[in-house]
């Protein structure tokens, strides 16, 4: 028989954990958010019996007890529920929450429960529950090792795989997440502003850079990041960069840092693949480099 959870948070990570633990056949002891209407809302999708306001009242008999509320929140909720012996010995307690580490529920210890992280490597940006977005994806998991045992088999029961990591080191797997997502839709984001400059835009500025950006991301997977570079200036073409750093400077300015900066920290992508030869390098260094950009483009 699979356990018991408890989810206090209901937006987009509780929402998806409670219902496809759920559909995987896990018991739902309860749900609690802050907002009485959310927690309702999800107690109709899930068929849960109980939900409230006040956490302690639905985490007491839980097993598993999720901690998906915003991460400002995260400590201070945990505590209140340790102060009010919300958590039952020996259950577990485990935030989602990919910048913190599992220590800030520490207070659970007080109860006797065990403590953990599971970050899900994924991007929650829909209230999309018609598919499971945790099928195929990581799940990045630190903490005690009972925490991480039944970590781990939650995981796998979303179809999921897991990684390991050092609870000190969840700042900066965080901030590779981060660049992963977030960051790449800033860099979609310059595209696209760039590609309308040269008079694309609406649907076909999508239409027209998916292929390449699939494609590269393809290469990725098959190659590696050094291989899988194309472009100027993997082949030291000085020439066409000056040129876009001119075009940019005239009709963009204010992407022109951007860009530069992307293309200073691809040199040395472009000489770990083997195409760009030091001279090259080093005038690239220089051009993408310098501090009077817009004065000079």
């Amino acid at each position: 028989m699979k356990p018991v959870i408890a989810i206090v948070g209901c937006g987009r990570v509780g929402t998806a954990l409670a219902k496809f633990l759920s559909e995987a056949g896990y018991g739902i002891s309860g749900l609690a958010s802050k907002s009485f209407s959310s927690a309702k809302r999800l107690a109709d999708l899930t068929g849960a019996g109980r939900f409230t306001t006040i956490p302690w009242e639905i985490t007491k008999k839980a097993d598993i007890v999720f901690l998906t509320t915003p991460d400002s929140e995260i400590s201070d909720t945990c505590s209140n529920i340790a102060f009010n012996e919300g958590f039952k010995r020996d259950s577990v307690v485990l935030h989602c929450s990919g910048a913190l580490p599992s220590t800030i529920l520490s207070s659970a210890k007080s109860c006797g429960a065990f403590i953990g992280s599971m970050h899900p490597m994924q991007s929650f940006a829909l209230n999309e529950v018609n598919e499971s977005p945790f099928h195929g994806i990581i799940f990045a998991v630190e903490g005690d090792a009972q925490a991480l045992h039944i970590a781990i088999k939650i995981a796998v029961d979303l179809g999921a795989d897991c990684i390991s990591i050092n609870t000190e080191d969840k700042t900066l797997y965080h901030a590779a997440a981060v660049v992963a997502s977030n960051y790449l839709v800033t860099l979609l984001s310059l595209a696209f502003r760039l590609i309308e400059h040269a008079g694309i835009s609406g649907s076909d500025t999508w239409k027209v850079l998916k292929p390449l950006i699939k494609g590269t991301l393809s290469n990725i997977e098959k190659a590696g990041i050094p291989a899988a570079l194309t472009g100027p200036v993997a082949r030291g073409d000085i020439k066409t960069v000056e040129r876009h750093i001119k075009a940019i400077g005239e009709k963009s300015p204010e992407l022109l840092d951007l860009y530069n900066t992307l293309g200073f920290h691809t040199i040395g992508i472009a000489k770990s693949k083997g195409t760009l030869s030091k001279k090259s390098a080093d005038i690239l260094k220089k051009i993408t480099n310098r501090k009077d950009r817009k004065d000079s483009a």
